[in-house]
This record gives C-alpha cells, sequence and structure tokens, in this order.
C-alpha cells in the first residue's frame, strides 16, 4: 500500500483519518462494526470519513 502526503488537504486528511481510527477503537461498538468502519474508511478514504462522520457510532 502506497501512502502519499501530498500538501496541507493530503495531511489533514491523514490526521482526520487517524482520528477516526483511534474514535472507533475507543468506542463501544462491537468488534465487528469496528472493524467494518475501520475497512471503509482504509479502502474508501474520503467517502469512508464522510460516512462515519453521518452515521458512524456516537460514542
Amino acid at each position: 500500500m502506497n501512502i502519499e502526503v501530498l500538501g496541507p488537504l493530503g495531511l489533514i486528511h491523514l490526521v482526520l483519518m487517524v482520528y477516526a481510527i483511534v474514535k472507533i477503537v475507543q468506542s463501544r461498538a462491537g468488534t465487528g462494526s469496528k472493524v467494518i468502519w475501520i475497512v471503509v474508511i482504509l479502502l474508501l478514504p474520503v467517502l469512508g470519513l464522510i460516512l462515519w462522520f453521518i452515521f458512524g457510532p456516537g460514542d
């Protein structure tokens, strides 16, 4: 997997992804839900983040 941070927007995106993954791991959601959300965020970076902010576990 080749991950590149290109400029300030790339850095902001990376920070948001790390934030989302940390919040997912710390949530009280089930293990299956956590794994699904992390996979969605990693496979669909921008769309996954948007979906997580809208529909993700609110813990």
